[in-house]
């Protein structure tokens, strides 16, 4: 037989010529030469990572297979492939390839090809560290834990599988966990909590939360700088994986094939694996079937837009936590217009606090009507006295100001009276509330008002008609 090394040499030729030199050199350019023992039949080949081994595994075999019986010999291989990984920069990866004694023609061979494999890390003897892989910085927002995650209807199974995730991670069970549901609804801050907390717990495991963005980004910059190796040799490395907003992936394919192989790895020895998306595996249109099939094999936990009764606990809860004052009417108005978006409750409340402390001036629904204009947008947002105030005063040509002084001239009494009428049919605010921002009139005033103006509209059809030309500017607006 011929020397070995050189029997290697044509196979890499007729690899070379098959796949191409782009794939040769994205591939079989890592893969080198180690030995073949003639009396095992075993041909064992020097390669620098499982990612590889798989990706020749899974796109390539065929290729191996014949350049392997053009130059070893026609024979029957059973391969079976042992990856033993390390962390020591000096250290190689091995794919072994094993064939038995039995000589067969090429094309009715049956091989079978197994991934076992074993984690090793090789450190100075006697290190402090040896047995252990550094510290990493995981990336997790401290402040989104499960003390300052609401708990409701909308997302109580989500919470409480996190939550036992985090406290069991060892547990194959709801492995991989997808938590899936509308921008707005927690999904961040839940798996967040649930990397905290397993941290606290457990202080030596690697949890890493990372974007889809982000993940996209980096697996870009390691191809690019020729370092796509150790890009998936660290991500191999963690013992809880969170990926935020996976649909990002739907048409970058070459992301999709790293992280099929960083997920394979992670799954196959027992590591969590959390990801999140705004659809379900099924609606990922772009995504590889082999990701949606893995995405769809552990718990699919879908999460909700919180009612307004959980909008208004959340609310409660930051209030209190950032020690604020705020009326309760103001709370339900900010959970009704809100929408269910726990990021649009947190925002409005925080710029109420930045209002209130650079101008000096109470949370009050004057304040906080003015600030969800700026916040909210245009279509969640219920009309407010002062929208109806704008319209009535530009259909009748005055001012706002007017309306709310003491005149008692007809061309202002009109509108204002107006003003309170639809103020009561258009908004839920109380009479009290509707005469003190429309010229801090009294409850009894505001009431005669309403009651004089559906008078006249039951009498005078001109009147009538001028009120429902307003009504329909507040009904376009309100559109």
């Amino acid at each position: 037989m011929k020397d070995s090394k050189a029997l290697w040499l044509s196979c890499q030729k007729y690899i070379l010529q098959t796949v191409g030199q782009e794939e040769y050199s994205r591939l079989f350019s890592y893969v080198e030469f180690e030995t073949f023992k003639v009396a095992t039949s075993t041909l064992v080949l020097r390669v620098p990572s499982n990612y590889i081994c798989e990706e020749i595994e899974s796109k390539h075999l065929d290729v191996m297979r014949v350049a392997i019986f053009n130059t070893f010999g026609k024979i029957r291989l059973d391969w079976n492939i042992a990856v033993v990984e390390s962390v020591n920069n000096n250290k190689s990866n091995r794919l072994i390839v094993e064939s038995n004694d039995d000589t067969i023609a090429p094309d009715q061979s049956i091989l079978r090809a197994q991934a076992n494999i074993e984690h090793t890390l090789e450190v100075a003897p006697g290190s402090p560290q040896q047995g252990k892989l550094p510290a990493i910085d995981s990336q997790l927002n401290p402040n989104q834990t499960f003390r300052t995650f609401i708990e409701g209807t909308s997302n109580k199974l989500s919470r409480s599988v996190g939550l036992s995730i985090a406290e069991h991670p060892h547990t194959t069970q709801f492995n991989p966990m997808f938590i899936f549901g509308p921008s707005g609804c927690g999904k961040t801050h839940l798996v967040n909590a649930i990397g905290n907390h397993c941290k606290k717990i457990y202080t030596d495991k690697r949890v890493l939360y990372v974007s889809a963005r982000t993940f996209q980004l980096q697996f870009a910059n390691a191809s690019h700088t020729g370092h796509q190796n150790d890009f998936i040799a660290f991500y191999q490395t963690i013992d809880m994986l969170i990926v935020d907003d996976v649909q990002e992936w739907l048409t970058a394919s070459k992301t999709q094939d790293a992280f099929f192989h960083i997920f394979n790895h992670l799954f196959k020895n027992g590591k969590r694996i959390i990801l999140v998306s705004d659809r379900t595996p099924a609606e990922m249109e772009g995504m590889s079937k082999r990701l949606i099939t893995r995405f769809s094999s552990g718990l699919l936990a879908e999460m909700l837009k919180p009612n307004k009764q959980l909008c208004i606990d959340i609310l409660n809860k930051k209030i209190a936590r950032d020690g604020l004052s705020v009326p309760s009417e103001v709370v339900e108005y900010i959970a009704k217009v809100a929408d269910g978006s726990v990021r649009e409750l947190e925002g409005i409340i925080n710029s109420l606090m930045a209002y209130s402390v650079v101008y000096s001036c109470n949370i009050d629904m004057e304040l906080v009507e003015r600030v969800v204009k700026r916040a909210v947008k245009t279509d969640n947002i219920p009309l407010t006295v002062d929208d109806i105030l704008d319209a009535v005063c530009r259909h009748y040509e005055v001012t706002p100001n007017a309306v709310k002084s003491k005149s008692r001239k007809r061309e202002v009494v009109v509108p204002r009276q107006i003003s309170m009428y639809l103020a009561k049919k258009y908004t839920n605010i109380p009479v009290s509330r509707i005469g003190k921002l429309i010229g801090s009139r009294d409850h009894s005033t505001v009431l005669h008002s309403i009651a004089l103006v559906e008078e006249t509209i039951a009498k005078d059809k001109a009147f009538a008609k001028e009120v429902k030309e307003i009504e329909k500017e507040l009904d376009i607006k309100k559109r």
